[in-house]
């Protein structure tokens, strides 16, 4: 069977695809590569990407283009859940024996619930890594012997064993040649990265034991599974040789420096390469291998520092301390490495107190960028788990009716609607201070391709806050 990954159309602007921690629109654009559809759509024959989002498609056109598929693979979320079913029966109405199958976190947690909501229209689900279920299923292998997949048959729903997690990663195809061959390159942008930008994962899974994140609780799991070193720097040789238009490459990883070995070791691998490169780090990481990392390229780190109140730290099982987090920063800012912060408004223990104990945290790191998320507990996580036994889940609905993200949570002290607006008030009290915009207008004075992009951000950032705020209304 020929297969369609398809990261089904959503919302303008929206970030929700299959390499997006946050599916929700964003504040100026931002689209992360499709990178787990890339993986199984590099082993088999016939395949094919499309990235309705960022390549623009409507509807229509992705009813157009799945006529010539034989099965329909997308990766689906439990905001825009609903929605992709939806596109599913658009589908299935234009090919009515087209196979559809639903990925993603969701759906692994609630593959029977999945199905139930899908009402024939979704004729599997795949829980967890779904590189090699796919791969069978286009193999033509019968549906009972394909491991990790779940569907309905005479009335019941089959959930054939758990497949294990996927060991030997480099014996996966690289992504970067799908990226080339279905993608456009120059239409993925994260603000914060030099663009055009290439993202790929060395490691798959994540050990640390934070209480809201997604992936390594309900997906990718908290093994760390590492490709080698020199299965890394041969895909990134492949990317520089082959998409020279690249101007930076993203680590994706969901904490490349976990192994702070293999981070050396990669780094080291690619120092000769002379490219700029970015990462997920742990405010925890050690001065020596940032050193490293920085001697080879690395330019740019991005860091969850959540909260900056130590207690909610602990409620949310971080494992990294403020004092860490604050000598890990002053360590990047001596190696001259950029800093992109992102924080959680509304995890558990906040209050009207700790929104300003982090927004003057963050305002006292003083970092590059800033991304700031409301806390959202996802199914599957242990954040939802305790949400539901404390009674703090207030909808389920994670976005409104425009695609922006809604506050979900609501505790006792602390309203959601207060949660809500504390997002936007960081934002201004970060971005508005007197130092950051002297900064700001200092860049824009010598670099003229950097005036373009923060005046360019900043229209789109005040478009973006007068739509949530409408939004919100809306829907209260």
């Amino acid at each position: 069977m020929k297969p369609l990954f398809l990261n089904p159309p959503t919302f303008e602007d929206f970030d929700g695809g299959a390499g997006a921690r946050y599916q929700a629109s964003r504040e100026v654009t931002s689209f992360w590569y499709p990178t787990w559809l890339c993986f199984p759509a590099g082993m088999i024959e016939g395949s094919r990407v499309v990235d309705a989002p960022v390549q623009k498609f409507t509807l229509e056109d992705c009813l157009t283009i799945a006529k010539g598929f034989d099965m329909v693979v997308m990766y689906t979320s439990t905001p825009t859940l609903a929605i992709d079913i939806e596109t599913a029966r658009r589908i299935k109405e234009v090919k009515p024996d087209i196979v559809t199958v639903l990925t993603g976190p969701h759906v692994s947690i609630l593959p029977e619930e999945s199905l139930k909501a899908g009402n024939g229209i979704i004729d599997i689900v795949c829980r967890g890594e779904f590189d090699y279920s796919t791969k069978e299923l286009c193999e033509g292998r019968d549906w009972s012997k394909v491991d990790g997949i779940s569907f309905i048959k005479d009335g019941k729903t089959i959930h054939t064993p758990d497949r294990p997690l996927i060991e030997d990663l480099d014996a996966l195809p690289f992504v970067a040649p799908i990226y080339k061959r279905d993608l456009p390159i120059s239409e993925y942008v994260i603000p914060h990265f030099k663009n055009p930008y290439v993202s790929i994962y060395s490691s798959r899974g994540c050990p640390s034991k934070c209480i809201y994140c997604l992936w390594p609780q309900t997906f990718s799991g908290r093994q760390m599974r590492l490709r080698s070193p020199q299965n890394v720097y041969e895909e990134v040789k492949w990317i520089v040789d082959n998409i020279p238009e690249m101007r930076e490459l993203s680590f994706d990883d969901d904490t490349f420096t976990a192994s702070r070995e293999h981070a050396r070791n990669v780094a080291n691998l690619l120092k000769p390469l002379g490219i700029s490169w970015t990462i997920n780090a742990r405010a925890n990481c050690d001065y020596e291998t940032l050193k490293v990392m920085r001697e080879a390229g690395l330019r740019h780190v991005v860091v969850g520092y959540e909260t900056g109140n130590e207690p909610i730290l602990k409620n949310i099982k971080k494992g990294v301390t403020k004092e860490q987090a604050i000598q890990f920063t002053k360590d990047c800012k001596k190696l001259g490495l950029s800093v992109h912060g992102a924080f959680i408004m509304g995890l558990p223990g906040e209050t009207k107190e700790t929104i300003q104990e982090t927004i003057n945290y963050a305002k006292q790191l003083d970092l590059n960028s800033i991304q700031a998320s409301l806390a959202s507990p996802y199914p599957g996580t242990e954040f939802y788990t305790l949400a539901k036994e404390q009674g703090w889940i207030a909808s389920d609905d994670f976005i409104d009716s425009t695609g922006h993200q809604k506050c979900v949570i609501n505790y006792p002290n602390l309203s959601n609607a207060e949660i809500f607006n504390s997002v936007e008030e960081f934002y201004d009290k970060f971005y508005f201070r007197p130092k950051y915009i002297l900064r700001s207008i200092g860049k824009m004075i010598v670099d003229g391709e950097e005036r373009r992009k923060l005046l360019k951000e900043g229209k789109q950032y005040l478009a973006y806050m007068q739509k949530r705020k409408q939004g919100q209304s809306c829907e209260s």
